[in-house]
């Protein structure tokens, strides 16, 4: 029993945030589960003993009525003996009795024990069971931490990526369009050369025919 006890004492106890801190560990979340698990297992156990130990109060119980039972019966039966003038009867009677109301006596102190040791063991379990549906609602806490963390990461990772790519893009289009911007003037000019050399050719001889006039 008193292993039984600092089991479930150390099950109890059991800091599971300092296994979370153990550097070694690349899944804390994985952790905690495996940790539940041991601990559901663990808890499933005690509650196989607390419902044992019922049954052995129970048991204790009807041992104790069955053997009041008999002790009384024998006893009522030594009298009747006793004044029939039955001696042998009537020592077989007290014996009898003698020997029941012992068994009633070690059965009562049995039971008592059976009682308390269910006490115990009945508050243990209600403190394992607090302590599991605890790690349950951290376990939900953490769950919603590292969701959170993870959808951080991903947005941010999305937002920087997506950020340099606007930039990338941005960029190569800027340059495209001065590109085009000089082959569309390049192309102009080279279009308008001809003409504009003929005009300047012409302005030149109308101004040299206007100077010989003079």
């Amino acid at each position: 029993m008193a292993n039984l006890f600092t089991r479930i004492k150390e099950s109890v106890s059991a800091d599971f945030h300092d296994l979370l801190d153990q550097k070694e560990q690349k899944n804390p979340m994985a952790l905690l589960n495996q940790y539940l698990r041991q601990s559901e297992q663990e808890t499933e156990k005690v509650r196989k003993l607390v419902e044992r130990q019922h049954r052995l109060k129970e048991e204790f119980t009807r041992e104790l009525h069955k053997a009041e039972d008999l002790a009384n019966k024998r006893k009522h039966q030594a009298e009747i003996a006793n004044k029939a003038g039955e001696d042998a009867m009537y020592e077989f009677a007290m014996k009898e009795y003698e020997e029941y109301a012992s068994r009633a006596d070690r059965m009562k102190a049995s039971r008592e024990d059976a009682v308390n040791q269910l006490e115990e063991l009945e508050q243990k379990y209600e403190e394992m069971k607090h302590k599991l549906k605890d790690m349950h609602l951290r376990r939900l806490e953490l769950m919603g931490k590292e969701n959170v963390a993870r959808a951080h990461h991903r947005m941010n990772s999305v937002i920087e990526r997506t950020s340099h790519d606007s930039y990338s893009r941005f960029s190569e289009m800027e340059h495209y369009i001065d590109d085009l911007e000089y082959k569309v003037n390049s192309a102009y000019y080279r279009n308008t050369f001809d003409s504009k050399i003929a005009q300047l050719e012409k302005q030149m001889q109308e101004q040299e025919k206007a100077e010989a006039n003079h």
